[in-house]
Parts: structure tokens; C-alpha cells; sequence
């Protein structure tokens, strides 16, 4: 059951589904910042931002800006998330080669998130996927709310089935299913992601983007490894929620799904310790103590843990 081995992608979201629920706007330095420290701690995916209206989000107002100022780092992934042609146009202005493109489906949620039915929502992003497969860009396609919506609770999975073999046929070359209200469970994420593998391309690489709304992120990521997904969503501290969904709490923390891949004896090629001074930056920035459990925790070894005492 646990046989589990090989290496995992970690994409780190703190900059986009992290930040684009606060208050509090970070400024292109602070992102700069951030952007360093995942850098440095190993990351190799990271999302930037989002190319959204900055009426409806403003802390992706400068994506655009971002983009433009980044010093790419070899074996790094820049990626961003698109909604419509509007989006892919300003991401193909300033370079980006690597995009996720995705709809919802939940139509309440779709209604909330781009004021489109699923049916309209997937009729105008199809051509957005084929012109962004067209310009060279690396699409993944994605489908949130895929294990149920805030609003409308149960999906029904023949709706994500449906849509995961349309993007699989347009040519995407990933197919992310996104627990976006965090209503998932173990079985249900096992169970969605082996039928979903049956119906898209052999070479098309399957995601899962969890949020720990009821605290089973984690659960359901390894569920997702034992189903053969190797590439999961997660963000620094834990940060992260839906503006337009009710009560959807953080993604899982970066640092603890790493933890827990590398107790398990699998690789992500991040430094989970590396990530603690920059969850503490955070923690201050915004004034709480961010979700996730690793950045509070000492391992034995540890500087600072050898005069702990023994318990009962």
C-alpha cells in the first residue's frame, strides 16, 4: 500500500493563491523576496501571480510587472494562472512559458468565479489552450471544485471526466484536478484520479491541487501518490484561500508536504528548514501565525533542541 518511491513536484503557490485572498497588498520587492527564498530552498515550480482582472483581484495587479522583473534560474519553472484570452495575452507580452489554464466544475462556482457557465466557460478557454499550445507554452489544464463545491456540495465526477478528456484532447500536457473548497477525502481523491488517468493521453501528467479545510490535506496527497500522482500544489505557511468560495482555507503548507514526501523516503529537492526564516517574514508581514506546522517545529537535531526535556 505505501510502496512508494521516486521523485515529486512540488509547484509552490504562496505568491498567487497565497497572497490573493489578504488585505494586506505585498509590494513587487516583498514578492521579489519571497520568490528568493523558494529559490534558494529548492523549489522548482513556482506559480508568480495570476493575469486577472485587478478589479476582482487586486494583488495580482502586478503580475505583469513581476514577470518582467524575474532573473530566471535554471531548472526553475515561472508559472501564472490565466482565466480567459485577455489573461494569456498579457502572460505571452512578458514571456511566460508555462501557464494553467482551468474552469470550474461547479456551475455556482463558475457563475462566482468568471460569471460564465460551465458549458460557456469551456467553450471560450478551449480556444485560449489551443492558441497558448500554439505560442509554445506549457499548458496545464485544470478543473477546480473537482471533488465538490462550497456552494452546491457533491459534483458529479462524469462533469470533471468530461472536461479532463477535453483538455487532453486539445493537447494539455497536464491535467490538474483542484480540491478547491477542501471537501475532499482519501477515497474520493484515490478514486476520482484512477478514472480520470483512464480517460486522458498516456503521456499527459495528472495534478492535484488540495486545500486543508477540514485538515485533510495531507491525507488526501498521499491518497493522490498512492493513485500515482507525482506532482501537488502547495504554499508556503499554508497561505491560501478562494475569494469567491466560502470558508476555502490555505493549500497545504509547502514545508509540511515536503516533510512527509521525504519521511516517506520520496525526493522533491527541497530544503523544507531552508523555507522557516520566510514563513516567519510572513507571519510577521501579516500579523498571525500562518497554518502550516513545520516552520514552528524543531526536529530532533535541530539547533535549539538539545536541552528539551523528557515527558511521560
Amino acid at each position: 500500500m505505501y510502496d512508494l518511491k521516486g521523485d515529486v513536484l512540488i509547484e509552490d503557490e504562496f505568491l498567487r493563491d497565497g497572497l490573493q485572498n489578504e488585505k494586506r497588498l505585498f509590494s513587487i520587492e516583498e514578492k521579489l523576496g519571497f520568490l528568493t527564498d523558494l529559490e534558494a530552498a529548492g523549489c522548482r515550480r513556482i506559480q508568480l501571480g495570476s493575469f486577472v482582472h485587478p478589479k476582482w483581484v487586486p494583488s495580482m495587479a502586478d503580475t505583469d510587472e513581476l514577470f518582467s522583473r524575474i532573473t530566471p534560474k535554471a531548472g526553475v519553472t515561472y508559472t501564472a494562472l490565466i482565466l480567459n484570452k485577455a489573461g494569456l495575452d498579457r502572460a505571452l507580452d512578458v514571456g511566460v512559458k508555462h501557464l494553467s489554464i482551468s474552469v470550474s466544475a461547479s456551475e455556482t462556482h463558475s457563475m462566482k468565479n468568471t460569471n460564465r457557465s460551465v458549458e460557456d466557460a469551456r467553450a471560450r478557454i478551449a480556444p485560449v489552450i489551443e492558441k497558448a499550445l500554439a505560442e509554445g507554452v506549457a499548458v496545464r489544464a485544470g478543473i477546480q471544485s473537482a471533488f465538490g463545491c462550497g456552494f452546491e456540495g457533491e459534483i458529479n465526477p462524469a462533469v470533471v471526466l468530461d472536461i479532463a478528456r477535453q483538455w487532453s484532447d486539445l493537447g494539455a500536457h497536464e491535467i490538474n484536478l483542484a480540491d478547491s473548497s477542501g471537501l475532499g477525502n482519501p477515497r474520493q481523491i484515490f478514486d476520482l484520479c484512477r478514472v480520470v488517468r483512464d480517460v486522458i493521453r498516456p503521456e499527459v501528467q495528472l495534478s492535484l491541487h488540495l486545500h486543508d479545510t477540514r485538515g485533510l490535506g495531507l491525507a488526501n496527497m498521499v491518497a493522490g501518490l498512492q493513485a500515482g500522482v507525482r506532482i501537488f500544489d502547495a504554499a508556503l505557511g499554508g497561505l491560501g484561500g478562494c475569494p469567491f468560495l466560502p470558508k476555502a482555507t490555505g493549500n497545504i503548507a509547502t514545508e509540511d508536504a515536503v516533510f512527509a514526501l521525504t519521511e516517506m523516503g520520496m525526493a522533491t529537492g527541497i530544503d523544507w528548514r531552508a523555507l522557516k526564516p520566510a514563513i516567519a517574514r510572513a507571519e510577521e508581514m501579516l500579523g498571525r501565525r500562518l497554518p502550516g506546522r513545520m516552520g514552528h517545529i524543531n526536529q530532533p537535531g535541530d539547533a535549539g533542541t538539545e536541552d528539551l526535556g523528557a515527558c511521560a
